[in-house]
């Protein structure tokens, strides 16, 4: 399997990439986001860790030319552990955030869980097929969700939450529950994942789909108005 580490600071690729190719990466590295754009360009990779401050412009845009391989894993290793940089790199399309320092066992579980989800595919969208829900018409073949024919620009857990709520509109989906089909996990971080990834998607939606909370229980999609229970 091949990974690409998107990282300006010497050191800190060194050791990520001695701890990927221990575990069996075939490892390319990226100073900048211009020498990151020619790797993904010319190669797949399994998994892609990418620092945010980069030489030459922001890890987030590294991330958006990512979106356009579904078959790889991002995952932010970065300094900045504020929430409003952690909802930025979710929002551009990052499976996961990780902040700096870190441990390898813990890097390694990460991508091991990045990784496992994608090779099983989009479990919870297996079911092809488009589903209605109000204004909202989400395409389960093309992956895409759009709201009187505009395109809405969800990221890869996004779109799959929003198919597992519509697949059960009106009943509550445990967090737990989402956590294994959407993360493939149900530790702690991805709890914390999760709480980001559905205020992002709220957002996102707006309100062509109420998602409410069911404190302590999980979420549940609210029948579109006027549908037929």
């Amino acid at each position: 399997m091949r990974a690409l580490i998107v990282e300006n600071d010497d050191r800190v690729a060194r050791a990520l990439s001695r701890t990927l190719r221990g575990d069996g990466y075939d490892v390319e590295r990226a100073r900048s986001v211009e020498e990151a754009g020619r790797a993904i360009t010319a190669g797949d990779f399994a998994i892609a860790l990418v620092d945010l401050g980069l030489d030459d412009g922001d890890g987030v845009d590294v991330i958006r030319m990512l979106r356009d391989h579904p078959s790889t894993g991002v995952i932010v290793v970065t300094a900045r552990g504020e929430q409003a940089n952690r909802v930025r790199g979710l929002r551009a399309g990052a499976d996961d955030y990780l902040v700096k320092p870190f441990g390898v066992a813990e890097l390694l579980a990460r991508i091991e869980a990045v990784t496992r989800r994608l090779r099983v595919g989009h479990t919870v969208a297996a079911a092809r097929g488009s589903i209605n829900h109000g204004d909202l018409v989400i395409d389960q073949d093309r992956h895409e969700v759009a709201r009187h024919g505009e395109l809405l620009h969800l990221t890869r857990k996004e779109f799959d939450i929003l198919v597992l709520l519509a697949r059960n509109v009106g009943a509550v989906v445990e967090r737990d529950r989402i956590l294994d089909q959407v993360w493939q996990s149900t530790w702690e971080g991805s709890s914390r994942t999760l709480d980001t990834h559905m205020t992002s998607l709220r957002a996102k939606l707006g309100p062509s789909a109420a998602i409410a909370t069911v404190r302590g229980v999980g979420y549940r999609l609210e029948p579109a108005a006027g549908a037929v229970g």
